[in-house]
Order: C-alpha cells, then structure tokens, then sequence
C-alpha cells in the first residue's frame, strides 16, 4: 500500500516513476495546454499478390484500407484504454494515411501507413500516433492473413513531435535514432 504519490526524482528522467520506484501517472495538471502534434509511420511487408489485391479491392473481407483507416482512428482515440500510465485525451485531429512501398521504393512491396494526431492539452500525442499506425497495420494483416501470413510489421516510429515545453522533435535530430533503423 501506498500514501500520495510524490514527484518523479530529479535523478530519473523516466517521469512515470516516483521516488520509491512506483509506477504512477504523471501530473500535468500545472502544464500550460499547448496545440500538441505527432506523426507516426509504419509499414507491412506482404507478397506481391497481396499488395495487388488490397490494391483491386477485391479482398474477401472488404476495403482492407478504408477499415485499417477507421480501426486506427479508433485505437488513437482508446490509447489510454490501452497503455495504463497514457492520460486520457481530446483529441481535435487523426489522420491516417496510405501509400503501396512500391510508390517509395523500387522493390518494394506492402504497405506505408501514417498518423498524424492533434489535440490541444497539457501532453503530447505520440503515443496515439504510435497506437494508430500499429493498429492499421495490424487490421491490414487480420483482415489478409487467409492468403499471406508471412506479412512482418515494421519501423513503427514518431517522426514529428511539435508543441509542449519539450518544443519539436524528429528523428533526424538523433544520430543514432536512424543507425537503428537501418536494414
């Protein structure tokens, strides 16, 4: 059992854990709310045949990107139903967005998906971001899995972060982000 919860130590940048090494959520309540953005992107290797057949919308189950649209439009606004120490938020903007690999890179073949989340409020958007791409990747596999399980979900990563104290962030401001990320 525990008493109030005191601030995270000046000595642990991981804010999500008090003095004693407990979890709890963070207070954000003395925060000035700020317009909060974040990009998210992913993408799913599949089979060629796969692509083509996302791409004639002719897939057993339907239009397998308009319901990976809606599914990660919905998993961005359930984020903190999802991940325990996410405060819950008013979202005012989710964008999801696909394009076939092929389009980025010759050779390629599955699907890049990208989230955008806004909201205006005391923390930021990333981890819905992140939610909304996993889970469009995700319903893209569900819904062809009967012709390609070896689909592979990959490079799931924020690659814009604007607003808060914090300011704007992408990964080409880490070195080391992009060696990680490499094939």
């Amino acid at each position: 059992m525990t008493s109030k919860t005191p601030e995270a130590t000046a000595t642990s940048p991981l804010t999500h854990f008090d003095a004693q090494g407990q979890a709890h959520m963070v207070d954000v309540g003395a925060k000035a709310a700020t317009h909060r953005i974040a990009v998210a992107t992913g993408r799913i290797e599949m089979q060629p045949e796969t692509l083509a057949l996302i791409e004639s919308g002719t897939a057993k189950k339907g239009d397998v990107l308009g319901i990976a649209r809606i599914a990660g439009i919905m998993a961005a606004k359930k984020t903190s139903d999802l991940i325990p120490l996410c405060h819950p938020l008013a979202l005012t903007r989710v964008a999801i967005e696909f394009e076939a690999a092929s389009a980025r890179a010759e050779g390629a073949c599955g699907i890049f998906c990208s989230a955008t989340v806004e909201t205006v409020g005391q923390t930021g958007v990333e981890m819905e971001a992140l939610t909304a791409v996993q889970i469009a990747l995700l319903t893209i596999y569900d819904m062809c899995k009967a012709v390609d399980r070896g689909m592979v979900v990959r490079d799931v990563m924020v690659t814009e972060k604007h607003g808060g104290k914090s300011g704007s962030f992408s990964p080409d401001q880490m070195p080391t982000t992009a060696a990680r990320h490499e094939p």
